[in-house]
């Protein structure tokens, strides 16, 4: 009796532990469904300089919040008050008529990147619909450094 009771401890035991390991997994899968959250776009919008060249377009329906420096490169985020496809075509336009030469575009449903070069600067427009204010609002993130 007492090596049938040992025997099935044992196996309970490497079950739980076995169980146990299995958590990690379960990790994984909370932060990759994070990484897919909806995020906050909608913020005071920035004051000063965005410290984008002059001739960068800056479209009435876009706000900019934050701009940070990292080296060389400019980021600024701020969001669209409109969905992805709208915001993406009138960008794209815009960026064409500031003169900018269009390098890649894509459009696909919840986001959208226009690459560009041109005013001796390259960088992405990057537009996101993974705002919590909706899909008429689109996260905006611009990367411009010098070409």
């Amino acid at each position: 009796m007492t090596k049938t009771l040992t025997a099935g401890l044992a196996v309970l035991s490497l079950g739980l532990f076995a169980a146990g390991c299995g958590g990690s997994d379960n990790k994984k899968s909370s932060s990759s469904e994070s990484e897919s959250a909806s995020t906050t776009c909608k913020a005071a919008a920035l004051k000063g300089a965005s410290g984008l060249p002059a001739a960068f377009p800056i479209p009435g329906e876009l706000t900019l919040t934050k701009t940070t420096k990292d080296g060389p490169t400019v980021v600024v985020d701020g969001y669209w008050t409109a969905g992805v496809k709208e915001a993406h075509d009138e960008y794209l336009d815009q960026v064409k008529q500031a003169g900018y030469k269009v390098l890649f575009n894509e459009l696909e449903e919840h986001d959208s990147e226009i690459s560009y070069s041109g005013d001796g600067k390259t960088g992405q427009i990057a537009l996101r619909g993974d705002c919590t204010e909706g899909s008429d609002v689109t996260r905006v993130h611009i990367t411009n450094r010098p070409a």
